[in-house]
């Protein structure tokens, strides 16, 4: 069966955190060093909604959460408000299934017509499948960070890319 990509909803909050807590503990891929807990998850699931700029999809099989892609704010500044950081992650087993694509694929569609010029993405080095996967979808490489996350007793570059979204007006 295809898993089926849909929209976030509260029940999903205990997976999400389970598939987040891998990447905290096991990978470089998030900055975070501690678990969330699942009260702090739920709040955060809560926060999406169906339209504006910050929305967020989840790619089921059977049942079962295999991943999740949303958008939220870049920065806490106003003037930053057009502006959406997004992030993608995957269960262990989901990886190599294109799933990615297809959250992103939702994600930037449900974007469109929203007051969103710019789509944003960090990510930690090295990382070749996330670099591919905004490649595709067409960001551009704005530069790279170095040395600004320490995690694992090492220092981790962080690339950004960035997309255009929405009507280009006024500079």
């Amino acid at each position: 069966m295809e898993p089926r990509i849909r929209r976030v909803e509260a029940r999903d909050a205990e997976t999400i955190n389970r598939i987040y807590t891998h990447y905290v503990l096991e990978t470089p891929i998030t900055f975070d060093v501690e678990p969330w807990p699942l009260e702090k998850r739920r709040e955060w699931v809560a926060h999406f909604e169906p339209e504006g700029r910050h929305q967020c999809f989840v790619a089921e099989e059977d049942g079962a959460v295999l991943g999740w892609a949303c958008s939220g704010p870049f920065r806490p500044k106003a003037a930053y408000e057009t502006s959406v950081e997004m992030s993608v992650y995957l269960a262990p087993e989901a990886i190599g299934k294109r799933l990615g694509t297809r959250l992103y694929d939702a994600l930037l569609g449900a974007l469109e017509g929203e007051d969103v010029r710019r789509a944003l993405g960090g990510i930690t080095l090295p990382n070749a499948a996330s670099v591919a996967l905004h490649a595709r979808f067409g960001f551009t490489s704005v530069g790279v960070f170095s040395d600004v996350g320490r995690k694992f007793d090492r220092y981790w570059d962080v690339q950004w890319f960035e997309k255009p979204l929405g009507r280009q007006r006024g500079r």
